[in-house]
């Protein structure tokens, strides 16, 4: 505390707080959040589709269509539109990838180019081919196994993968 003297000789204690050591630590805590805020993840950034409670009983499925189910005894059915192509089972992946891997190459080969990337010349063959594929699984399973299937289509060259989280039919 500080001690001032009065105009009629006495003294008196005037209180006052030293603020110095609270600067210290705003500045630090400043520090401290400028480093921090960078590393934040930006990047995970997802837009979850709401359900639609009305199905389109006209829609009609794409024969480009690629989509791996995953059943409830671990086996892995890969669909081409509405027919199944292959099956496999959650530990053994490997028809499933090989299978995704041809098809790929065959479009890249047979000019089967997406839809409005026909005259974009500018694009590999790579980007032009369409490559989207679906995993639909149990909302029961354990992500590591759903992330096998995973690994093992993108070590296959999908891309995008879209996942479906509904519960399948018995």
């Amino acid at each position: 505390m500080g001690m001032s003297g009065g105009s009629k000789g006495g003294s008196k204690a005037v209180p006052y707080i030293n603020v110095t050591p609270l600067i210290d630590v705003l500045l630090v805590m400043l520090i401290i959040f400028m480093v921090i805020t960078p590393l934040k993840p930006s990047r995970f950034k997802t837009l979850v589709p709401e359900k639609s409670e009305e199905l389109n009983e006209n829609a009609k499925l794409s024969p480009r269509t690629l989509s791996v189910a995953i059943g409830k005894d671990f086996r892995v059915s890969l669909t081409r539109g509405a027919d199944k192509v292959a099956e496999g089972s959650v530990s053994d992946t490997g028809p499933i990838a090989a299978l995704l891997a041809q098809e790929f190459k065959e479009r890249r080969e047979k000019s089967d180019w997406k839809p409005g990337y026909e005259n974009r010349p500018e694009l590999s063959p790579d980007e032009r081919i369409e490559k989207t594929v679906f995993i639909k699984a149990p909302q029961t399973f354990k992500y590591g196994e759903v992330v096998r299937v995973i690994d093992a289509v993108k070590g296959a060259g999908a891309n995008p993968v879209g996942l479906q989280t509904e519960l399948l039919d018995p």
